[in-house]
């Protein structure tokens, strides 16, 4: 890529559209605001249809246009209808996941096969449209949403922990393999971040202070501090990166422990 004559043109993303699954609420809702400022055409899509029109709602309040999708990406033949009906696909980003925060000898098939069947294979299927349709057009960016439970785990967090770490192997696989279709694939780790995945964490007081001072910065993230690290994968900013993992964690994996020493 040539030297910009102004390098704030790398994250300009005018005449690019993206897709938003799980863009209904909170880092999904967060992107697709975050890549509409940026320039971006917006499709949102949302296995809630009525949250997907509420996030186009707010893109227009802000002068932006967009689109609402119904998406359940668990469904492999929606997956691939969504994504071959869009009018262009230049970037992707994927947020849906379920956790059933539960020890391992507890767990029963069905809670299994349901993690399993939304935050792997789902995303399996997500990552296989969009790459089939990116690969073809010989560019894009594919953005997924894993989380620090790809690198580290505590207990009631296995299945979930699993499906991360397994869908970021499938991000790194698919970055070697569309690499010389100019497609780059990406995965974005945040730490604890208030959404309604969390929602039974920050219910709980002291689970949710616990979680606050385990990070370096001492809090939990709001979604919009997750939409730098979308936009910048999003961008000509990162044209160079692909297969890695962005960690967005407010030093999570960084810090060993809670303990303070009385340095």
């Amino acid at each position: 890529m040539k030297e910009p004559q102004d390098y704030r043109q790398l994250f300009d993303l005018d005449g690019r559209h993206a897709l938003v699954i799980g863009g209904g609420g909170g880092i999904g809702a967060a992107s697709a605001l975050g890549l509409a400022d940026f320039g971006a055409g917006i499709t949102v899509a949302d296995i809630d249809l009525a949250a997907a029109e509420r996030t186009v709602s707010r893109l227009r309040e802000r002068g932006k246009e967009g689109t609402a999708l119904v998406l359940d990406i668990s469904d492999e033949a929606a997956v691939d209808e969504a994504i071959a009906s869009l009018p262009a696909l230049d970037v992707l980003v994927c947020t849906p996941a379920v956790n059933v925060r539960k020890r391992l000898l507890e767990y029963s098939a069905e809670e299994f096969d349901r993690v399993i069947g939304l935050n792997l294979r789902g995303s399996f299927f997500v990552m296989r449209a969009a790459g089939r349709r990116m690969a073809a057009q010989r560019r894009g960016s594919i953005i997924l949403f894993s989380s620090i439970r790809a690198q580290v785990v505590e207990a009631g967090q296995g299945v979930y922990a699993a499906t991360k770490a397994a869908s970021l192997q499938l991000i790194r696989a698919l970055a070697a393999e569309l690499a010389p279709d100019g497609v780059r694939a990406n995965a974005v780790a945040p730490g604890v971040v208030e959404t309604s995945l969390t929602a039974p964490i920050k219910s709980n007081e002291a689970w949710y202070h616990a979680y606050a001072d385990r990070s370096a910065l001492g809090r939990w993230a709001d979604p919009s501090e997750m939409v730098g690290a979308v936009v910048y994968l999003a961008s000509d900013a990162s044209s160079y990166v692909t297969g890695t993992l962005q960690l967005v964690d407010g030093g999570w994996t960084a810090v060993d422990g809670r303990f303070q020493p009385p340095l």
